[in-house]
């Protein structure tokens, strides 16, 4: 399961541009919690929170948990928006969900076995084609990660959606292919001269320039 992530928030009274200047004053990030068949409340977010949550690497993939009088909410990141001069969280958008309740969201692939792989000790590249993978699955139940292995992959073979395994409760939401995750690839080999044709001497063709001036 992905890192538990926690913000403590306050009700904010005031809203509006106002609001939020006073909420970043305070050390919060000012937010906005949408969705579960309630109107939006504004709220604050604790800004050391916020970042420990973004240092996760996990925020913009995994749920969360508000906390706000003793009273708990899950909820999933819909935006977050950084200060475009230091990279502090400027605002945060959240949603309500149900721990049962399917959900999208991109999970990251890990890929495994890579000096294993006889392609690649061939002199083969991994060319990825997805880094992540979009997936409907339950609010409480997201997976950290995919493992992608290429332990047995040579040149020319390729990884599919249908080679990971996921969890029974998970499935991609692109269900009409099987579609690639990622390659193992050649080197580009010199281009031949086709028939008829003659390699050209770089040497030569100088010497032939210089003989016509």
């Amino acid at each position: 399961m992905s890192t538990e992530i926690v913000f403590n928030v306050e009700v904010r009274e005031r809203t509006g541009k106002g609001g939020a200047r006073e909420a970043r004053r305070n050390g919060f990030v000012p937010g906005v919690l949408y969705g579960g068949g309630q109107d939006p409340v504004a709220i604050s977010l604790r800004m050391n929170e916020v970042v420990k949550a973004i240092n996760t690497g996990q925020f913009r993939s995994s749920t969360a948990t508000l906390i706000h009088k003793g009273e708990k909410q899950l909820v999933i990141p819909q935006d977050i928006q950084l200060h475009p001069v230091s990279d502090q969280p400027w605002h945060v958008d959240l949603y309500r969900v149900d721990a049962k309740q399917k959900i999208k969201v991109e999970v990251a692939v890990h890929f495994v076995g890579e000096e294993k792989s006889p392609g690649l000790k061939r002199g083969g590249a991994l060319n990825i084609v997805r880094h992540a993978v979009e997936l409907l699955v339950p609010a409480g139940h997201i997976p950290d990660s995919l493992e992608a292995d290429v332990s047995t992959l040579n040149i020319g073979d390729n990884v599919k959606i249908s080679d990971i395994k996921l969890p029974d409760d998970a499935e991609p939401t692109i269900t009409d292919r099987d579609f690639t995750i990622a390659t193992i690839a050649g080197r580009i080999a010199k281009a031949e001269p086709t028939e008829g044709e003659e390699e050209v001497d770089p040497e030569a063709v100088e010497a032939t320039q210089q003989g016509d001036e």
